[in-house]
Parts: structure tokens; C-alpha cells; sequence
């Protein structure tokens, strides 16, 4: 079973036929998914940022949102985000799908479903699923979309865009090919979760590494280029939702095997019930 993580200005997708509005009491706060249908095919929505984009990226309750969908039987995540570009090769208007992340974020997000009397520690080596991501590569292919793949994200707090020597750093010491806010706990919580997460990113912008001022960020061009290009992205995650539907076997679907230390007879009622819609 398929959901999608809507991003920046994506809070809804018009192709999809809602079939019902969940509202979810997770262990973690509420989360709100919306159950649809395309052309046949069950899908769930989320927007990540809330109905009407009223959530900053440190707000997002993550473990609410990933905990929830995996509670409705999800198996597999396509976000959707926008991105700056650390790279002249992304140019904006871009789509990307980042196999790799690194964490710069600071601020006092929760990270993990674990702790508070369950210690586990997850490998996210690889932490996004290469057969998913492959899949949407082929369907972007078919529809002739451009895809650029094997590009490692930048994830800091925010809301502030960044300055110059930041990103100079993220796209030469850090190696990054994008920067974003909200994929980090995200891409991890999800692992945690047992699903299989790939992120489509749409760049925005070159960030502000460049020389020419009226390259850099702002607000304005990221609504406007995003809104450009947001159709292409719609158009790469409908193609892909046209192919036969997988249920992947991947080791996504197995990231907790192993990974769990603290015995079961040590664990609560409540505690057990939260690891067994993990497992799942």
C-alpha cells in the first residue's frame, strides 16, 4: 500500500478521487491522512506541512505522520519536497531523487520512535529504498521526464533560508547535491517504520552558493518555479502509480530485525502494541 507526503504547495492532488478523510490519535499527537483513489488504485495523501501549509518544518509532528500511516497499513512512501540546488547540473525546474542525507539538523526534533524504555538502533547505511526509486526512474523514463538520481540531501532547520558560507560548505566540504528542511526526521522515521521512503525533489532555486544575487533564494521564486515545475512532478508520480502495483520485498521491510535490544519480557502492554505496528 502506497502513500504520498505532499510538500510545499502540495496539499492535495486533483487526479485523485477521496474516499475518506482518517483522523488519526496516534501515540505521537494526531495525524490527518486522506484515503483516495486513482484510476482504480487505493492511495493515501498526506500534506505534510498541514491543509493550508500552516506548519514550519520544525513543527511537523513526523512521528505522528509516519507512525499514522503505517497504523492504516502502509507499506511504501513517495515524498514530495522542494529543494535548493548545491549543484550547477541540478538546474531549478530539476527532479531528483536523493539516495543519500545528512543531518544538519540542530533544533529539538524527535528522531526516533525508540527510547523511553526501548533501545534499539536501526542501520540507515542505505537509507532509502533503491527498488522503489529504480521504479520511479523507469516510469520517468517512459514518460520522458528527467530524472537525476545518486544525490545526497542536505537537510537543515530552518525557516530561515541559508547564507552563503553555509551553503558554500554543504555543496563543498559536505559533498550535498541539495538542501531542504524537512526530509530529516522523515527519511529516518520511516526506516524505523519498516517502509519503503524514496523523496522526488523539485529544485526551487540554486540556493545562494552563486556570485549573482538574483540567483539566490527567496520566497517569491521558490512559489513561483516550484508551481512551474510541480506539474512535472504530478505527472512522474501519476505514471509511476500506472504501473502494476509492487509490494517491495526489500530490506526496508525488514530494517528492525536485529536492531532491537531491549528484550520483549521487559516491555509494557503499550509498549509492545507501538513495536507491533512498526513491525507490521
Amino acid at each position: 500500500m502506497l502513500a504520498i507526503i505532499g510538500g510545499t504547495g502540495i496539499y492535495q492532488l486533483d487526479a485523485f478521487d477521496v474516499l475518506e478523510v482518517h483522523h488519526l490519535d496516534t501515540p505521537y499527537g494526531h495525524a490527518e491522512v486522506t484515503e483516495c483513489q486513482f484510476e482504480g488504485r487505493k492511495v493515501f495523501f498526506l500534506a505534510r506541512h498541514g491543509s493550508s501549509h500552516q506548519l514550519l518544518p520544525h513543527e511537523v509532528n513526523y512521528r505522528a505522520n509516519i507512525y499514522g500511516l503505517k497504523s492504516l497499513g502502509i507499506t511504501q512512501v513517495i515524498g514530495l519536497s522542494a529543494v535548493g540546488s548545491l549543484q550547477i547540473e541540478v538546474k531549478p525546474g530539476d527532479l531528483s531523487i536523493p539516495d543519500q542525507y545528512m543531518d544538519f539538523v540542530k533544533g529539538a526534533r524527535e528522531k526516533t520512535f525508540f527510547g523511553n524504555g526501548i533501545a534499539a538502533h536501526v542501520s540507515t547505511a542505505e537509507p532509502t529504498c533503491r527498488e522503489l526509486a529504480d521504479d520511479i526512474e523507469k516510469a520517468a523514463k517512459k514518460a520522458g521526464i528527467e530524472l537525476h538520481r545518486n544525490k545526497t540531501y542536505a537537510c537543515v532547520d530552518g525557516p530561515r533560508l541559508g547564507t552563503k558560507a553555509e551553503s558554500e560548505f554543504l555543496r563543498g566540504p559536505a559533498g550535498c547535491d541539495l538542501v531542504g528542511m524537512t526530509n530529516v526526521p522523515e527519511v529516518f522515521l520511516a526506516r524505523e517504520a519498516q517502509l519503503a521512503y524514496c523523496t522526488i525533489t523539485i529544485a526551487t532555486d540554486y540556493d545562494c552558493w552563486q556570485d549573482d544575487p538574483s540567483l539566490h533564494v527567496t520566497v517569491d521564486k521558490v512559489i513561483s518555479r516550484y508551481g512551474e515545475s510541480l506539474q512535472k512532478a504530478t505527472q512522474l508520480l501519476l505514471a509511476y502509480l500506472r504501473e502494476p502495483e509492487i509490494e517491495y520485498q526489500c530490506q526496508c521491510r525488514s530494517s528492525l530485525a536485529g536492531a532491537i535490544l531491549t528484550p520483549e519480557q521487559a516491555l509494557s502492554d503499550e509498549q509492545k502494541e507501538r513495536l507491533a505496528v512498526l513491525k507490521s
